[in-house]
């Protein structure tokens, strides 16, 4: 098996435009949280493509018109902090989609991820689940993200996250095989901070200008 088959690299012009910019360290938080929300819009286009829909009938002015709606929900899952500044983009183009929160830290003596808040939608179980973080690095909070997902019984996860490094996927195919993931860069590798390089520096540093 090859190390990238559970990986969907975005390639749309539109998407590496875009990425290119943010990766830019002359955008401005403000430049950086709107690149983020239209990255992921246009992610989350590409990653709903084999979404199931069925059909819906609507009243034009003139005539009665065969269309189709969405079969399933969806719930968006960011992972605080970084992961709002993705959610928006996404729920711009899914209006209608739920969201759930997760938070996680590294435990400084363990250095195992610790999820010290966990809000998602009641029957999570039985709707497509969105996992959303912007860096995939480690995986070790993308691994512990899935595995409190996966307890509420939900199988239909895919990961969305705007650069990924190797170690990240390695991680993520050794824990969660089954999930898929969609990136726009898979970048060189990680630096000994554990900071993806090049990558785009500190997400949510830069989302909320707190860097």
């Amino acid at each position: 098996m090859n190390e990238l088959d559970n990986v969907h690299v975005v390639q749309h012009p539109l998407v590496q435009q875009k990425l290119t910019a943010a990766r830019d360290v002359r955008s401005s938080s403000e430049d950086f949280r709107r690149l983020l929300g239209e990255i992921a819009m246009l992610m989350a286009y590409e990653l709903t493509r084999d979404h199931a829909t069925e059909l819906q009938e609507v009243q034009t002015p003139l005539a009665r018109a065969e269309g189709a709606v969405l079969r399933s929900e969806i719930t968006l899952v960011p992972i605080l902090r970084a992961g709002l500044g993705m959610a928006d983009g996404i729920l711009r183009l899914i209006p209608q989609a739920r969201v759930g929160h997760l938070g996680i830290y590294r435990d400084e003596t363990s250095l195992e991820p610790v999820v010290y808040y966990n809000k998602l939608p009641p029957g999570v179980a039985r709707t497509d689940v969105i996992l959303i973080d912007p860096m995939l690095a480690t995986g070790g909070s993308c691994v512990a993200a899935i595995a409190a997902v996966k307890k509420t019984g939900a199988t239909r996860i895919k990961l969305l996250c705007l650069v990924a490094a190797p170690e990240g996927i390695k991680r993520m195919r050794r824990a969660h095989p089954d999930i898929m993931i969609y990136t726009a860069a898979v970048d060189s590798h990680l630096d000994e901070r554990g900071y993806i390089i090049p990558g785009l520096g500190d997400a949510g540093d830069r989302i909320f200008g707190t860097e």
